[in-house]
């Protein structure tokens, strides 16, 4: 059985809202996450990160603290993840509709206030309330949703 697959992910609140991006391929699901994606062995967290959202949105961020350690897995197949989740902030660019992820994993890409989190197909789950708390937070292994 292969080892999970490690990935980091950006929790970026701006005027008071967070970054959150469709990342299911082929636009196949309504799935919100947090923006971010593999580790690439070699390359720091932080700079894997840093890639991963300019990928996906066009922004280039800081990143800062982590605040959350998730774990998911495909109960019916062989995938396992353990995200790392930090803090961050945007230090230049703007976030536009025809912006395309090379990989073409990220369909959409938008600022959702904390009373639009409550109501969406999110994941983890954690996401509804931590980038407006503090501390740092372990989600314990769940199964992957489509």
């Amino acid at each position: 059985m292969p080892c999970p697959r490690l990935a980091t992910r950006a929790v970026i609140l701006h005027q008071g809202q967070l970054l959150l991006v469709n990342a299911w391929p082929g636009n196949e699901s309504m799935l919100w996450c947090a923006p971010g994606g593999g580790v690439e062995r070699g390359t720091s967290l932080p700079d894997n990160l840093a890639r991963e959202v300019f990928e996906e949105t066009g922004l280039r961020i800081a990143v800062g603290q982590p605040c959350l350690v998730n774990e998911f897995h495909d109960p019916g197949g062989s995938f396992h993840q353990v995200e790392l989740f930090f803090r961050c902030t945007v230090t230049d660019g703007t976030l536009r509709d025809d912006w395309l992820d090379p990989e073409g994993i990220v369909h959409k890409r938008r600022w959702f206030s904390r009373s639009d989190v409550a109501d969406l197909h999110l994941k983890p789950d954690s996401l509804r309330t931590l980038p407006w708390q503090e501390g740092v937070l372990y989600d314990p292994l769940e199964a992957l949703v489509k």
